[in-house]
């Protein structure tokens, strides 16, 4: 949304040339002269009040035409966990067994309220919330390697087995003898130049990967439950761990293809096209009738173009390489504006 009311855009502008870092997140603002669109600490020059325009969230900035500036990189930045925020998440990795309480956080310097907001805007969940799905994540992987419920429960920090199963069954939906055979759906979250995405794993591979305010979003991840008989949780695989990796090469232009593991339920159709959209090359493009005719069936656009918007795996599976006729931008959940950078990005990769 673009900022109209003046007293806000006073507000904002002051902080623009103080280079408030609290700020950083709470506007994206548009420089007319440049086309370009900054955080609040950008180090570049100051535009002139009459060359700006404010705007409440990146993807707002990108709709509007204006192109992430080089010096600060606002999508990328003003997403990032702060270093209050890594040291926390780094605080629950070094106990692992035990909860992280208010007063550790405090001893370190760090504002469990401030944490508690952050981690409600960015995962949609508490600190405390984050940590206990952390914490039965370790015990799952644990009893699916044979450790005793008794032996789990204890070492997991916890003081009761009824505690442990209560808190299991929660988050889990059975309790952990039952849980001992199923799978799990693995959530983390990463930062790139077009703002910050969720990718989830099984033990099979990346089942999803999608911008955070992507649109039915949520319905993606019943979806996604529904089709594996699993439940989401916050954690990380080596599946995820390597798709970072890859997807970082990517946006720096280093990688063209990807080579991480996926798992992608649908129907025997939709697989066929998510398929097909893998074997488009880098820096390619296709339209949904050509797409069409890659798998004999000219007539199926329609079914085509609804097989594309069922992906959930993006960039990984490239749907944003098929456009509409004479090259119009189309069908794309992340944002027009984020097709086309895509497509820009990797044209001139290649033209590298």
């Amino acid at each position: 949304m673009r900022i109209t009311e003046l007293k806000t855009i006073d507000e904002y502008y002051r902080a623009l040339l103080e280079r408030k870092p609290n700020f950083v997140g709470i506007f994206f603002v548009g420089v007319k002269t440049t086309s370009v669109f900054c955080i609040a600490t950008c180090r570049a020059r100051k535009p002139k009040k009459e060359n700006v325009e404010f705007f409440t969230t990146f993807k707002d900035a990108l709709d509007n035409g204006y192109r992430p500036c080089k010096v600060c990189k606002p999508t990328e930045y003003a997403h990032k966990a702060p270093e209050h925020i890594r040291r926390a998440i780094q605080l629950i990795k070094e106990n692992q067994k035990s909860k992280v309480a208010d007063a550790q956080l405090r001893q370190m310097n760090i504002s469990p309220e401030v944490v508690r907001r952050w981690f409600n805007k960015n995962y949609g969940m508490t600190f405390q919330a984050y940590q206990r799905m952390y914490r039965i994540n370790l015990a799952f992987q644990e009893l699916k390697k044979g450790k005793t419920t008794t032996a789990t429960a204890f070492d997991a920090g916890y003081e009761s087995l009824s505690g442990f199963g209560y808190t299991f069954k929660k988050i889990l939906g059975d309790s952990p003898i039952n849980s001992a055979t199923k799978n799990v759906i693995l959530i983390n979250r990463l930062t790139t130049p077009l703002g910050p995405m969720f990718i989830c794993a099984t033990d099979n591979g990346v089942c999803l990967l999608e911008f955070v305010d992507r649109r039915m979003l949520e319905t993606e991840f019943k979806t996604l439950q529904s089709y594996l008989g699993a439940n989401i949780i916050a954690g990380e695989n080596e599946h995820i761990k390597r798709a970072k990796k890859e997807i970082t090469e990517y946006f720096d232009g280093e990688r063209k293809n990807f080579s991480v593991a996926l798992e992608t339920p649908g129907t025997a159709f939709q697989n066929l096209i998510w398929e097909s959209l893998k074997k488009i090359d880098y820096g390619k493009t296709l339209t949904y009738e050509q797409q069409a005719e890659t798998i004999n069936n000219p007539k199926a656009v329609r079914a085509v173009a609804a097989a594309n918007g069922h992906n959930r795996v993006s960039i990984l599976i490239p749907c944003h390489r098929v456009i509409g006729k004479n090259g119009k931008m189309t069908g794309y959940g992340g944002g027009i504006e984020r097709k086309r950078w895509l497509l820009q990005h990797e044209k001139k990769n290649t033209a590298d």
